[in-house]
């Protein structure tokens, strides 16, 4: 009865199968709610930038796109990998559901990055070139940038879905990039490139916000010497006469009003509205001071413009900051795996740094909300339902 011995053997088989699956639980108990907590913080931005007017400017829309790639991730990408680690780390669905999960999480951390690096590019214009930046309307460079993103990250991944990971002799109960050249690839692409260039663009926009603060204390001190030097005469004339008719000598001329503080003047948000221009408050001949103040009030647009920049900076370093926290340890390990084959690198370790990289994309809407007042506001009128 051969027939019989087989069908033995199949079950007997399978029934070892099941018995040496041992269930991660702690996998449900972590994975679930990082679910529930990057869908529902990532739909919180999408809807603030939507339905709030005053969120409504150009880096707020990529942070919007940011937000989606982290939204997919949880969508498309985490649950079918919290199901595979509550398996022990053991495949049970066919290949090419692998090979679609592989290349959305490629794809969507690709995203993730270079969107961060487009932010960091549309920063760099903003400060360079202030008065030719229009930061409340959505211009054709940003939609460009924006979709370049996109673009580029589906050409890093697509090898992935177009074949790259049906090799000979594949193990179909394990889940991961099968060619190891386009794990370096990928690696590159996608973190190794887009990094050290975002790090270098924030590094000379800080460091040309500094040399821009240096000047504008140097100006206001000037201003201030100008304006003491032109009250010394009239204040001598009004102890001898009151020659200057209507000016007695409890009275103050105008002084010139300091800027505010780009850091603490300003609302606490990166995207405050653009203000109205205020009319200089001198006259004509008012002790030859109408040139300083119609100086500064030449100066104040860009002034005004870079202190807002500088502001819409506070968060985003921040950003940039935990994405490298969460992600440098996932690639380094990933790209030391491949290159060191005598280096012992096992599967917790992987499936730590793994975690660590998912955990991201529900941090950045947490920053938002501890670094923006507007997006806090937003985010607590959207939870209480309120209009």
């Amino acid at each position: 009865m051969p027939g019989s011995t087989i069908m033995v053997n199949v079950t007997l088989n399978a029934t070892r199968e099941q018995n040496q699956v041992q269930y991660n639980y702690l996998a449900l108990v972590l994975g679930v709610p990082l679910v529930l907590i990057i869908i529902l913080g990532n739909v919180l931005v999408c809807l603030s930038v939507l339905t709030e007017r005053s969120l409504k400017t150009a880096t707020n829309y990529f942070i919007v796109s940011l937000a989606v790639a982290d939204l997919l991730l949880a969508v498309l990408v985490l649950p079918l990998y919290v199901y595979s680690e509550f398996l022990g780390g053991i495949w049970t669905l066919n290949t090419y559901v692998c090979d679609a999960l592989m290349t959305m999480d490629v794809m969507l951390c690709t995203a993730s990055i270079l969107n961060l690096c487009a932010i960091s590019v549309d920063r760099y214009i903003a400060v360079v070139s202030p008065l030719k930046y229009n930061r409340n309307q959505f211009s054709m460079r940003q939609l460009l940038l924006i979709t370049a993103t996109w673009v580029l990250s589906f050409v890093v991944a697509s090898p992935v879905i177009f074949g790259l990971n049906q090799v000979p002799g594949r193990d179909a109960s394990v889940c991961k990039l099968e060619d190891d050249s386009f794990v370096v690839y990928s690696s590159v692409c996608s973190f190794f490139v887009p990094c050290p260039v975002m790090l270098l663009l924030y590094y000379w926009m800080f460091r040309g916000l500094r040399r821009w603060g240096a000047s504008r204390k140097a100006k206001l001190a000037r201003g201030e010497r100008r304006f003491s030097l032109g009250l010394r005469g009239p204040r001598r004339e009004r102890k001898a006469k009151y020659l200057v008719p209507g000016f007695s000598p409890t009275e103050t001329g105008p002084g010139p009003t300091p800027e505010s503080d780009p850091i603490t003047g300003q609302a606490d948000s990166a995207s405050d509205a653009e203000g109205p221009e205020r009319p200089p408050d001198s006259s004509p001949g008012e002790n030859g001071l109408q040139g300083h103040v119609s100086g500064s009030g030449r100066g104040s647009s860009s002034s005004r413009v870079s202190g807002r920049e500088r502001k819409a900076m506070k968060v985003l370093p921040v950003v940039v900051g935990v994405f490298l926290a969460c992600w440098t340890p996932f690639f380094v390990v990933h790209v030391t795996k491949v290159l060191c084959v005598p280096c012992d690198i096992g599967p917790t370790l992987i499936s730590v740094v793994t975690w660590l990289g998912y955990v991201n994309s529900a941090v950045n809407p947490i920053i938002y909300t501890a670094f923006n007042t507007e997006f806090r506001k937003v985010f607590q009128k959207l939870l209480c339902c309120q209009t």
